[in-house]
């Protein structure tokens, strides 16, 4: 490679002057942004913003997950640097996506922290730009659903997940990742009856109407037709898309604070997000990604790419309705 070549080949998360197009740079130099996309603030033109929120004070078990958004970046520059395998549009050059950093907070105020993200949410929002958001623990979806619930009304949701994360919790200000949801219901974020959850494999009396699809009944009738069923509840509604990184087995995933076995493959979950495509997705995000547990990386690998379909299915909406 020539000298000027090389220069050109150099830190795409600061140098790359255009949104779009793939990048050639060395898998272990440069820039960690996802997927080499530029560093910015400025939303000017975009398409989506995928941005980290490195917060795991809600965790019931083992922390870590404030470290993942900056291994799922690093393990994102491991991934092809041509269009994602499978689908039929190249969502790098087709779609404007950016980096738009991590999420700013006081670590050690806590109340402070959910209004914090649901204006960092907004601020995405508000520009006309769909987010991908990259966990810290899962309680930071409640925060999100509520911008996303501003902006659209009450959601579909479509979780994947060993838990449901609907246990009962009236005391709206607690922080916790597993009464998020129930939150969320009872609040109007989230429509039950337009909604899944997909891969549960914990025991929960009181799901709040919200349509399960356990990870039993994943493996008996495969991703093809779990998929068309989430599409046949969720319709056509606006849909928030959350991928907790345990609802993959621990085989697949074994960096998580809550892992459960029996859960989904690697190979079952990139099957299910791809047959997807299509519904009215607004946002996403990965999360419970818990480096300090992921002793071979496989767990960050997984969220990167769990990332990267969320971008391509929003990218497919964005191409289709364009």
């Amino acid at each position: 490679m020539a000298l000027e070549d090389a220069k050109n080949q150099v830190d795409h998360g600061f140098t790359r002057e255009d949104l779009c197009g793939l990048s050639n740079e060395n898998t272990f130099g440069g820039a960690l942004s996802f997927l080499r996309r530029r560093y910015t603030k400025d939303l000017t033109g975009v398409d989506i913003a995928v941005t980290g929120v490195p917060f795991d004070q809600a965790v019931t078990n083992r922390p870590g997950t404030r470290l993942g958004p900056r291994a799922i970046r690093e393990a994102s520059s491991l991934q092809s640097p041509d269009a994602p395998y499978g689908w039929p549009f190249d969502v790098l050059s087709e779609c404007a996506i950016v980096d738009y950093g991590d999420l700013a907070f006081d670590y050690a105020d806590i109340p402070q922290f959910p209004a914090a993200l649901t204006r960092h949410i907004r601020g995405i929002l508000d520009a006309g730009v769909a987010s991908v958001t990259l966990g810290g623990d899962h309680y930071i979806s409640f925060p999100i659903l509520k911008a996303y619930a501003e902006k659209y009304g009450p959601m579909s949701l479509i979780q994947v997940d060993a838990h449901t994360d609907t246990w009962a919790d009236d005391n709206m200000d607690r922080v916790d990742h597993g009464t998020m949801f129930y939150k969320a219901v009872k609040m109007g974020l989230v429509d039950p009856a337009r909604s899944v959850q997909i891969g549960i494999r914990t025991h929960n009396e009181d799901t709040l109407g919200v349509n399960i699809i356990d990870a039993a009944t994943v493996h008996e009738i495969g991703p093809v037709e779990t998929a068309k069923r989430a599409r046949a509840i969720v319709g056509e509604h606006p849909v928030y898309l959350t991928f907790d990184i345990d609802g993959l087995d621990p085989a697949f995933a074994p960096g998580t604070g809550t892992p459960v076995w029996g859960g989904l493959s690697s190979a079952q979950a990139a099957r299910l997000l791809r047959e997807l495509a299509g519904i009215n997705i607004k946002g996403g995000d990965i999360v419970e990604v818990s480096p300090p547990f992921d002793t071979t990386g496989a767990t960050a690998i997984a969220g990167a790419h769990v990332a990267t379909e969320l971008c391509c299915l929003l990218g497919w909406r964005i191409r289709n309705e364009s």
